[in-house]
Formats: structure tokens, sequence, C-alpha cells
């Protein structure tokens, strides 16, 4: 049976396709999830100790506050790495960082980024480095299951969900595993609002949101709300349109969205000017380069 229910459940009802992001963009997880389940696992797992504070800083710069924010956790992991080892305090320490070549060929080659096909590449070949991989990515999820529960969708989110419904289909389109998501919208009772919820094993976001869209929506009519870059990157490789939710400014951009963006979407008049100037905005929160360079 497939991973992805876009093969089995979804069909085109309305004229407008909505794709959304989870993790930071429906719900205020991020911080909770990367601070408290991911990093703590990233130094266990991969012996930081001796270089935790930096370890942390790295792995926050990637995952929360750059334009790496949202990224697949296992890209996540390794882009994290190499800033690591470029800190001067951490070369002072002598400190030996693993270089995880395995995980690096299996991201460069493997499109669906998660545990089932990251347990498949163990099981044919037992590279070392993917195996440490698959058990701190399993600790991750372990540990995101224990802690993160009760942790509200954004207000308005559920506001514009009610308003699109009888206008647009929407897809849940995002990185974090299926499991965690099905649990995360139905503990909030918005799984009702969605007609799809595609997670890391259905595909990347872009793969997931074009094969939405393949349903037949016409130009202008698909529209991705994300708060990371990934986000609008997959938008525009589909011809999507993108709708930012800024990071540390959530609950007004969700506002912002259901009292004028929304609109202007389903009356023509969000692509160009309008989309441009909240673009713009939002690539001024998430810098390329750390604060410690």
């Amino acid at each position: 049976m497939s991973d992805n229910p876009l093969d089995t459940n979804f069909e085109k009802k309305h004229e407008f396709l909505i794709g959304i992001d989870s993790d930071g963009c429906a719900f205020d997880t991020m911080e909770i999830k990367h601070k408290e389940c991911f990093i703590p696992n990233i130094i266990n797992y991969f012996g930081l100790q001796a270089v935790s504070k930096y370890a942390r800083e790295c792995a926050e710069f990637v995952n929360l506050y750059s334009k790496s924010r949202g990224i697949n956790r296992f890209p996540a992991l390794t882009e994290a790495l190499d800033w690591l080892e470029e800190r001067p305090e951490v070369v002072r320490r002598k400190a030996k960082l693993p270089e995880l070549k395995g995980l690096r060929d299996w991201i460069a080659r493997e499109s669906k980024l998660g545990n089932p096909a990251l347990k498949a590449e163990v099981e044919k070949t037992n590279d070392p480095d993917l195996v440490l991989t698959l058990k701190w990515s399993e600790a991750v999820n372990a540990t995101v299951d224990d802690m993160v529960h009760g942790v509200s969708p954004f207000p308005y989110l559920r506001e514009s969900l009610e308003k699109l419904r009888p206008q647009a289909d929407m897809i849940v389109c995002s990185a974090t595993p299926n499991a965690a998501l099905q649990k995360e919208w139905s503990e909030h009772d918005i799984e009702q609002f969605v007609d799809a919820i595609c997670g890391q094993e259905a595909g990347k976001k872009n793969e997931t949101l074009g094969q939405a869209k393949d349903f037949g929506y016409g130009e202008d009519k698909v529209l991705m709300i994300g708060d990371a870059p990934g986000d609008m990157k997959a938008a525009r490789a589909v011809g999507a349109l993108f709708y930012p939710i800024n990071p540390g400014h959530e609950e007004a951009s969700w506002e912002r969205f259901l009292n004028e963006s929304c609109g202007k979407f389903l009356s023509g008049e969000y692509a160009g000017a309008y989309e441009a100037k909240v673009v713009e905005e939002f690539e001024g929160y998430l810098p390329a380069t750390p604060p410690w360079k």
C-alpha cells in the first residue's frame, strides 16, 4: 500500500488547491521539537558532548533561524555538522566530528528522505553511518511522540481553514513523518478540513504539491502556505503561488491571511505585486549567515 494518500483517496472537488506546511506554519511546534527532541538526540547519538553548546547553536541556526529552516531532518543534520566543523572553538577543542559519508551519499541518491527508505537502505547495506542515523531518527520520533502534545494550532489557522473549505481543496504538505502529522491534526480536530495529509514518506514537498496540482488546477489557482524557504521553493518548482507565515510573527501572518490575503487569492488578485510584497518581507526574517560568523 502506498504511503502517499494522493495515490489512493484524493480527488479534485474545487477550483482552488492549497498546500499547508505543518510544523512552524500550522502549529507552534518548531521550537519544542528542535530544542527538546532533535538537538539533545543529535548531541547524544553523534558524540558531541564536548562541544554541545556549539552543536546546539549550529543546529538551531539551521533548523530555526536561517534560510535552511524547515528542511528535511537528514540534510539538516549534515548541514549543522558542517557549520560545527568550521567553528574555531570546535577546532581548538580538537573535537572529533562524525563525517557521515554514508548518510551524505544516501541523501544524494534518495528522493524520499524518511525512516522507511532509510530502514530499507540499512537492511540492504548495513552501512554504519546509516545504522547510527536510523537509531537517531527513531529516537527523535520517540521523543517527539512522548513530549509534543497539546501544542495548539496558531490563532486564525482554524478560521482560515473554515473560510477556505467551501472553495478550495486543501492538503497538508510537510517533511514531518505521517504518523506525527496525523496525531497533531486529529488531536486538534482540524484534519476534517483537509483532503489529504502528506508527510515525508509521500516524497519531497515539490513532488507532493506537483502531484496534487496535476489533478487539474489552473494557473494562479494553487497556493502553498509555509514558514520556510523550502516551502517557497516547492511552490516555485511547480508553478504555484506562495504565502509566507513569518517566523516569530506567525499569529500576525495568519490574521493577515484570514482578513486579506485569502480573499485576494480567491479573487485572482494575489499573484504579482501583492505576492512579491509579502515574500520580500518574509525573506528579511531568515539570514544565510550565522551570527557567529
